[in-house]
């Protein structure tokens, strides 16, 4: 008597939408729990808030030089320049033919910026105020802006980067955009315009995002952010790579290592 195994086999497109539907999720429920310790102003939370911002602000209006900078680097990463990134990035991945892909850009940054205000308009959380302000932003607190829009612009240029480079370049790309990400982060809690809770809450949000939308666009066309991702490998290949590569190179449903880019590409 043979037995056989019925259990089913997990595709790689399986464990994408998993992985995606677990940040959604996961992000989702924190940031529910988040808000609800801001909306009931949970004494820990609050104090760690106001401790951290008081203090900021301190160093700040004793150290010009020093809250200078740190505006700049809130300026150079803000919402205006990371949403412009990504608008470049959807208009080249249309150019080259990646549309689905072009699209999953577009959406991330649309979709942030629709949620984002939903969100803040929702809670309508007051900002830290100051007699000496040494910054100013404008609308409700939660979620801090910068925070979500640096996340899912730095999320999404590593996730186009990830399968054309190595592991070194792995690390690199992940290193560099969490860095960026603190950065980000830290000016708007150093300028004292949010609370440390408004940039946690706009990191969990962009969380939710990312997810999201991941997980409607391979619902709705299966494989397609698969094959796009190789069109771009093959469209941005050297030419010289292109000649010398091996059949074996070849994704695998390619059919001829020659010929227009498209062929490659069911």
């Amino acid at each position: 008597m043979h037995l056989t195994n019925s259990s089913p086999t997990i595709t790689p497109r399986d464990r994408h939408l998993l992985r995606h539907t677990a940040l959604a999720v996961g992000c989702a429920a924190l940031f529910a729990v988040l808000a609800a310790l801001v909306q009931t102003r949970w004494r820990p939370l609050d104090r760690f808030d106001h401790g951290l911002v008081d203090g900021l602000h301190r160093y700040a209006t004793e150290h010009t030089v020093w809250t200078a900078a740190v505006q700049m680097l809130s300026n150079i990463g803000g919402t205006v320049t990371m949403r412009t990134v990504l608008g470049l990035v959807a208009v080249w991945l249309w150019l080259i033919g990646a549309r689905v892909l072009a699209g999953w850009v577009a959406a991330q940054t649309l979709i942030g910026w629709g949620g984002l205000w939903v969100l803040k308009l929702s809670f309508g959380r007051q900002r830290p105020a100051f007699p000496d302000p040494v910054s100013h932003a404008g609308g409700p607190a939660l979620p801090s802006g910068h925070a979500m829009a640096s996340a899912i612009t730095c999320a999404v240029l590593v996730g186009l980067l990830w399968h054309r480079v190595r592991r070194a370049g792995k690390i690199t790309a992940c290193s560099v955009s969490a860095f960026t990400v603190l950065a980000i982060g830290f000016t708007r809690v150093a300028l004292g315009v949010h609370w440390p809770s408004d940039v946690l809450a706009g990191w969990l949000a962009a969380g939710i995002v990312l997810g999201t939308v991941t997980v409607v666009i391979e619902l709705s066309r299966p494989g397609a952010l698969a094959r796009d991702v190789r069109r771009v490998d093959w469209r941005t290949r050297p030419r010289v790579q292109r000649v010398l590569v091996s059949p074996t190179d070849l994704p695998q449903d390619a059919e001829e290592p020659t010929g227009h880019p498209d062929r490659l590409i069911r």
